[in-house]
């Protein structure tokens, strides 16, 4: 298990083990270099040991605050200020956590586990259940290589990578025994195995009355104020950071704070693809822009098509389960590129979520029937669509994945359709699509990836903000408006874009050749999941099959194969 997750911890391993309990780590060293932090980390005088993998960026004033309650520190990271906030405040501790984290602590007197994942599962934990053992780990994979895992295949996870974009929410994941914890919780389990889930974070998306006066520029102001904070609050570290720059306006916005607060020489770096059907592959004229206009030292990664056909298995090896997105091969070479220079980034992931930038926002402000106008421009097929596609032994009993939808749509906390939207997608499609990628892209390489927008305290701040400040401005309006205030308007009124692999899109040449071989090979006929008549149509004319999202359909059945040939399951 440490193998499969050594590229997430180049720097040094460890191994501890105690009666029924053992804890491993692979450590990426980025605060307190020394031996002192390494990892697992035992304290003896508490009888704590845990296993951490992220980062807490206000652990120097909890420190303080624990050193005032008579703790004594023996390293100088964040790592033992964890162990000491737990024996402290017990399960309140992850409230004072400002950051991204996932960790499992072992008590030795009472031989209790606590496992925790930060609000916006920006770090993931993976668990696999056998009647007499639990096993975790930070990727699927690294559980695969134990052994003794159920890798049949969960129908109702099928439905929703088939239906919900490739968004399969916890506890699910594709195979039936590894599932996930879900993000905001902690959960303590007893050495008689029995659990205890908490879910310490839920905001209200709601308008808060004694805001009820507030003008465009004082949303504005608060904003770009909450945002200052949380990208100075993510430079934490031993090592340099440096800014995935894609030449939008939620990476330029970071590069722009950062220069802001004086910040000389920052490292950018942006990527790019040849392009395809006349569609451009990189968006460097808006990143060049911006390096110059704050004198970054940027770096520009071109990707010619044969290195993108090359790069495909070991994107595919780094998913810990099968993502959809074209972006996901984008990630992975740009983050191969960023680790020879540097060990952490910051990346504008999570603004479209949070602020709505999204099409399918705008419509749902006049929506008397969210769940359906959401489906019908989010959803890549219909629960009928799928008996077209799926041989029936294979199809969920029902529409399982708009049911679920429903469900998050309809929760209270939530004043107005677009609220309810925004917080399905920031709490439940972001985990485990745009904020997934980049954790398995980025640690692929030993490249630690920091998103300053999933600042919680930001996204507070968002959920308080009425829809038509989201909206104005084709969408994102009040973000732009703090963003006027920081970047040139270039590249704030410019067309949305998207991190564009064109070759992936247009599955065509090599890539058809490669998607076919795939889902006619004996492995995949066995399984049996496509009817073959489906597959005949994709094969024959591809680039008529797209999905509402513009996803090509061959492309995400081909995917899901492909993954699951990669990992044996």
């Amino acid at each position: 298990m440490m193998d499969a997750i050594a590229p997430r911890g180049p720097d040094g391993s460890g191994l501890v083990m105690h009666g029924n309990a053992a804890l491993a780590h692979r450590r990426l060293s980025i605060i307190d270099l020394s031996e002192k932090a390494r990892q697992p980390m035992v304290d003896a005088e508490l009888g704590l040991t845990i296993a951490f993998n992220g980062c807490i960026y206000n652990y120097p004033e909890l420190r303080r605050e624990l050193e005032g309650k008579g703790y004594r520190f023996f390293s100088h990271g964040d790592t033992e200020v964890i162990l000491k906030a737990w024996h402290a405040w017990g399960k309140e501790c992850v409230n004072r956590f400002l950051g991204m984290f996932a960790f499992v602590i072992h008590e030795r007197d009472s031989g209790r586990v606590v496992m925790a994942r930060d609000r916006f599962g920006i770090k993931p934990l993976y668990l696999s259940e056998t009647p007499h053992a639990i096993r975790f780990a930070s990727t699927l994979p690294a559980l695969l290589k134990a052994g003794d895992v159920d890798t049949s295949i969960d129908r109702r996870a099928l439905h929703n990578y088939l239906s919900f974009h490739a968004v399969v929410p916890p506890p699910r994941t594709i195979v039936n025994g590894v599932r996930k914890l879900p993000p905001a919780t902690i959960r303590v389990i007893e050495p008689d195995g029995r659990k205890a889930d908490t879910v310490y974070w839920n905001p209200p998306y709601e308008r808060d009355a004694s805001m009820s006066g507030l003008s465009s520029q004082e949303w504005r102001d608060l904003v770009l104020d909450a945002l200052r904070t949380a990208v100075k609050r993510r430079m934490v570290a031993d090592v340099p950071v440096g800014v995935l720059l894609s030449g939008g306006v939620d990476s330029s916005m970071i590069v722009g704070l950062l220069a802001e607060q004086g910040q000389h020489g920052l490292m950018t770096f942006s990527v790019g693809f040849e392009e395809a059907n006349g569609e451009k592959g990189d968006e460097f004229v808006y990143s060049d822009l911006i390096a110059r206009h704050f004198d970054t030292d940027h770096h520009k990664i071109f990707v010619p098509s044969d290195r993108l056909m090359e790069a495909l298995p070991g994107t595919f090896a780094a998913m810990s389960e099968p993502m959809v997105s074209y972006d996901n091969v984008g990630f992975y070479l740009l983050s191969q590129e960023v680790s020879k220079h540097i060990k952490v980034v910051q990346s504008g992931q999570g603004a479209d979520e949070v602020f709505g930038g999204y099409h399918w926002y705008p419509p749902l402000a006049s929506s008397n029937d969210v769940t359906s106008d959401y489906a019908r421009v989010f959803f890549d097929r219909s629960h009928e669509k799928l008996k077209e596609h799926v041989n029936p032994e294979w199809l969920a009993d029902e529409d399982f994945s708009r049911d679920l939808v429903a469900a998050h749509l309809r929760m209270s906390g939530a004043d107005t359709p677009v609220d309810a939207a925004l917080r399905l997608d920031s709490q439940v499609m972001l985990v485990d699509d745009p904020v997934k990628r980049v954790d398995n892209m980025t640690m692929a390489w030993g490249l630690e990836a920091r998103v300053p927008f999933l600042d919680h305290e930001l996204v507070e701040l968002a959920a308080k903000i009425p829809p038509e400040e989201k909206l104005k401005d084709n969408g994102k309006g009040v973000l732009k408006d703090a963003a006027r205030l920081v970047v040139p308007h270039e590249v704030i009124d410019r067309k949305k874009g998207y991190f564009p692999v064109p070759q992936l899109k247009y599955v065509d040449g090599p890539y058809l050749e490669m998607v076919r071989d795939a889902l006619t090979s004996r492995a995949a006929r066995e399984r049996g999941i496509f009817r073959e008549d489906y597959l005949e149509r994709l094969f024959a004319a591809p680039s008529d099959h797209i999905t509402p999202l513009r996803g090509s359909e061959l492309w995400q059945v081909g995917l899901l194969e492909m993954w699951m040939q990669t990992h044996g399951i």
